[in-house]
């Protein structure tokens, strides 16, 4: 049963002894007993008030001996402060201070951080770009980092958005999300540490990266169907001027060859020209000194060229001479003689 359900008499009381309704014990009694057992054990006799001052000291002068050191690690630098103001630096290793409230110490990390954001900016152009954006950075001074701004991190913060927004709204679109990504880090790293050197935060960029610049999710899938058009874009002028180194060379090598032949036709035909007009010239000189062989020279070696390869036989002698007449290659000679062939006799007709 509970102590203070009803029934069974009386409300049981558990801070009175027995837990019925006995007397209350005597807080100051018991503060007593401590003391005089406190001045007892420091020698202090049932007074208490030697010892107690012992005691004190001795608590003072073991908390002395205790925070009168300060261990820093590799990547730490230790910012001692002396009643609230900056004294001096601990580096690595154990370094003597003044205890607390005299002296106090701030650990302050010395390695690269990082920090990432994601935010959207506006371009030169009147667009929108999602771009995720991350700095890497050390503190150089611990001093200005941590006393000569209000909160370095959060300051590190909006000076990287506003160099960023500033190096971006110089940019347009195209620049931003493609060609420029070397040059815009370059210049957004610079504008930062110009800033925070202005605002002597005592920090050091050390990188900054761009892991995505995409347009906005809103507008994503029409910025999407532009930059594949552009990829198109190139893609064809690459396969265009493909071609043209394909297709020229050739081109100059047939017009080349073209040329040449066009050449050395020329060269023939003015040769053949000139080679005829010398020989007309020696033709007439020669009908000049005697007409009648020379025409009749003339005469058998146009025959010998007209009927040279003609398959007729023309027999002028009236039929009194043998004729051996041509066999075309491949045939037997005919087994039965008779008349010439073609043979003319004197009547001027041809023989069947």
């Amino acid at each position: 049963m509970a102590w203070n359900e009803p029934g069974g008499g009386k409300q049981r009381d558990p801070w009175r002894e027995g837990g019925g309704g006995g007397p209350s014990p005597d807080l100051d009694a018991l503060l007593k007993r401590l003391r005089d057992a406190m001045g007892r054990l420091f020698g202090g006799g049932g007074s208490g008030g030697g010892g107690l001052w012992l005691a004190v000291v001795a608590m003072v002068a073991v908390w002395c001996a205790w925070d009168s050191w300060q261990a820093i690690d590799a990547q730490r630098v230790g910012v001692v402060l002396r009643f609230g103001k900056f004294e001096r630096l601990m580096t690595e290793g154990f370094n003597f201070k003044w205890p607390r409230p005299i002296e106090y110490v701030i650990s302050v990390e010395n390695k690269v951080r990082s920090l990432s954001d994601d935010v959207r900016m506006l371009t030169r152009d009147q667009n929108i770009v999602q771009v995720n954006f991350n700095v890497q950075y050390r503190v150089a001074d611990p001093q200005k980092y941590l006393f000569a701004v209000r909160d370095s991190d959060e300051t590190l913060k909006e000076a990287a958005e506003s160099a960023l927004r500033q190096v971006i709204g110089a940019n347009d679109m195209d620049t931003t999300l493609s060609g420029g990504g070397a040059t815009l880090v370059g210049d957004t790293q610079k504008q930062l540490q110009q800033t925070l050197d202005a605002y002597n935060a005592g920090i050091t960029v050390s990188a900054v990266n761009f892991p995505n610049v995409s347009a906005p999710h809103e507008v994503k899938e029409a910025f999407d169907e532009v930059n594949n058009a552009n990829e198109n874009n190139k893609q064809y002028v690459n396969e265009a001027n493909a071609y043209l180194s394909r297709v020229v060379p050739v081109a100059r090598g047939e017009a080349a060859r073209i040329r040449a032949e066009a050449e050395g036709y020329k060269a023939e035909r003015i040769a053949r020209a000139e080679g005829d007009a010398q020989r007309f010239t020696l033709l007439a000189s020669q009908y000049k000194a005697s007409p009648e062989v020379t025409r009749k020279r003339l005469y058998i070696e146009t025959m010998q060229q007209v009927i040279g390869s003609n398959a007729k036989v023309i027999d002028l002698s009236g039929g009194k001479n043998i004729l051996y007449l041509p066999v075309a290659p491949g045939k037997d000679a005919p087994t039965s003689v008779g008349p010439p062939v073609g043979a003319l006799p004197e009547n001027g007709k041809e023989g069947r």
